[in-house]
């Protein structure tokens, strides 16, 4: 019986071949967690005993989600985690460097390796053909202390895409129409493996959209085959050595084969309270907005910017509706400066924030008032998302979420 991508960069991690459903013990390349996640960690990998770290050069401590911190309470967790990373002589990405997915794409994670992180959206870095994914803060801790984790070997769905997509339409459309489709638990510990002809085509900011919300239809990761846009990818970040390809056999075995045809999918949008909740856009009416925020780990990246400069530049933000914009890294927010997209945002009248997470968590930067709709780029619209529960939120693609900041209601043109 063939393995599955997973099941191979598993098995290599584990020493031995496995298949889905089984537990294995397995070696991990990198651990990550952040602000939110991290302080619990540390006094978890405390508890253990343990005087240093398993590998403190890929153990990464990130403050992203209160990114300036907006009270002292979070301060003094920043100081915990600062005071950690010198400690044990682990890395820290601090204020400014941007949201941790986003960060570890672009320094931290390369195929066939296994990352695991105190965050829900770590598997972003499945886009690069490695298996990450998110864990408890104290499955972290003990990875920290260790280099390894237990886990069940997830089995996979296939996720097969042709054909081209309408002007305008793009991976974060396909990933809400996929939600969509199979439900927000539809893939409840599964591993989404993406293929076809139309992910092929795809850039690397469009896969890590996928494999950044897969975790919202409840799949344990999402993973891309490693190719020539993987390797240029690593190339301009400097890890073009770190490039292999890891393939999946002809005879795996999924659980599920979903061929997806990418001229069925429209511009979508997902409705409050539940990702799952999705319309195509034409047929919401006029959906008043208070806030439009592009940004975060799911469309912060600088095509993602460049989308909204196109539609934006020349004109202004209609005056009822704040436009929040944040660069999901510090790398990003440079390149926008370089290309001049800031000049166009900020003449357009929207804000920029710094690089992180921003308003998508609701601790602070942008939460709701009380009745207020939020159309956001952003991968989650629960209930109190954006930190009011008395708020909604509205997810769509930066095009969408460009000229919806234009007409002041839901729209794509």
């Amino acid at each position: 019986m063939g393995l599955t991508l997973v099941e191979k960069i598993i098995s290599e991690h584990s020493g031995k071949t496995v298949h889905s459903g089984e537990l294995v013990i397995s070696k991990v390349d990198v651990t990550a967690v952040q602000d939110g996640t991290g302080p619990l960690t540390v006094q978890e990998f405390k508890k253990l005993g343990k005087d240093k770290l398993n590998n403190p050069a890929r153990t990464i401590l990130f403050i992203d989600h209160a990114s300036p911190s907006p009270r002292k309470e979070l301060s003094n967790t920043h100081v915990l985690l600062r005071d950690f990373a010198n400690e044990y002589g682990a890395v820290l990405s601090d204020v400014g460097a941007g949201v941790c997915h986003q960060r570890l794409v672009e320094s931290f994670v390369n195929p066939g390796e296994i990352l695991i992180g105190a965050d829900s959206h770590t598997c972003t870095s499945g886009a690069l053909g490695a298996f990450a994914t998110g864990m408890g803060s104290t499955d972290v801790a003990v990875a920290m202390a260790l280099g390894k984790t237990w886990l069940k070997v997830p089995s996979t769905f296939k996720i097969e895409v042709n054909g081209n997509f309408k002007k305008g339409v793009c991976a974060k459309d396909l990933m809400l129409y996929l939600i969509g489709m199979i439900g927000a638990d539809g893939a409840t510990y599964k591993a989404l493996e993406f293929c076809g002809e139309t992910i092929e085509n795809m850039s690397m900011s469009e896969r890590f959209t996928l494999a950044n919300m897969a975790v919202e239809a409840g799949a344990k990761c999402g993973l891309f085959i490693a190719d020539d846009k993987t390797k240029e990818f690593l190339h301009r970040r400097g890890r073009e050595d770190k490039f292999r390809q890891i393939l999946p056999d002809s005879d795996a075995e999924y659980e599920r084969v979903i061929k997806i045809n990418a001229e069925d999918v429209s511009y979508t949008v997902s409705c409050p309270h539940t990702v799952d909740n999705i319309k195509n856009a034409d047929e919401l009416g006029h959906i008043k907005v208070n806030q439009v925020y592009v940004g975060t780990c799911t469309n912060g990246r600088i095509e993602d910017l460049r989308i909204v400069a196109e539609i934006l530049k020349g004109r202004k933000v209609h005056p009822d509706v704040r436009m929040l914009i944040c660069p999901a890294s510090k790398d990003v927010y440079k390149n926008a400066l370089e290309e001049g997209l800031i000049n166009i945002f900020v003449e357009a009248d929207a804000a920029v924030l710094p690089p992180g997470c921003g308003p998508c968590v609701g601790v602070h930067a942008g939460i709701l008032g009380d009745g207020e709709v939020c159309l956001a780029t952003q991968n989650r619209n629960f209930q109190g998302r954006m930190g009011n529960t008395n708020g909604f939120i509205y997810l769509s693609s930066p095009y969408v979420a460009a000229h919806t900041a234009l007409r002041g209601y839901i729209s794509v043109s």
